[in-house]
């Protein structure tokens, strides 16, 4: 049993911390997000939002793309094929601690 509860030692750390498990949650049943969506879904502030970002594509978990809407800046974030898989093995090892934890 305790060996069993150590797994979740294995739990990708980046996606663990509850801001980026959200972000990426949102991203990953989306095909994008703009910044203001994301912000405004999270209750994040634009900073902690945007240190947030750059460490999920530092990880090459996401893509940002800055653009314009007219004359206003629009920062569009996709979920990555390495960021869904990501994503998808942390559900799974956290799905298991929870099972083994009954």
């Amino acid at each position: 049993m305790m060996s069993d509860l150590r797994s979740l030692t294995e739990v990708d750390r980046l996606l663990h911390e509850p801001s980026r498990a959200v972000i990426v949650a949102i991203l990953a049943t989306v095909e994008s997000a703009d910044f203001v969506f994301l912000q405004r879904e999270t209750n994040l502030t634009k900073g902690n939002l945007s240190a947030h970002l750059t460490k999920l594509q530092e990880a090459g978990y996401i893509q940002i793309e800055k653009t314009f809407r007219g004359k206003y800046p629009l920062t569009l974030c996709r979920l990555t094929d390495t960021g869904r898989q990501a994503f998808q093995a942390y559900r799974q090892k956290l799905r298991q601690f929870v099972e083994q934890t009954k």
